[in-house]
């Protein structure tokens, strides 16, 4: 399978400059195309690395995560919950409709 290589030259890099809102002066931008394409061709690399039957990590460290248990801790005092609403009706926040 051949692919082109993409290559970045100092307008592209002007164009990227100016999307990102990131001011390069125009005697930067030669050196900074070079910078560039040298980094796409690194990641360019990584695609070729075989990764079948790796499984996806999120850390280094084998972890497992905590759980807690899925219990209702708070609760049973309804009036205390809507006390600071501006309109309540039977321990329920009430607000004005938005849909007609």
């Amino acid at each position: 399978m051949s692919q082109d290589k993409a290559t970045l030259d100092a307008k592209t890099v002007a164009k990227i400059a100016r999307l990102a809102r990131i001011k390069v002066p125009a005697e930067e931008q030669e050196h900074l195309a070079g910078e560039l394409n040298k980094l796409l061709d690194w990641v360019e690399q990584l695609g070729e690395v075989d990764t079948d039957g790796v499984e996806p990590m999120t850390s280094v460290a084998a972890q497992t995560l905590r759980r807690r248990p899925d219990m209702v801790t708070d609760g049973g005092y309804p009036d205390k919950v809507v006390s600071n609403a501006t309109d309540a009706a039977e321990h329920f926040f009430s607000v004005p409709k938005v849909v007609e």
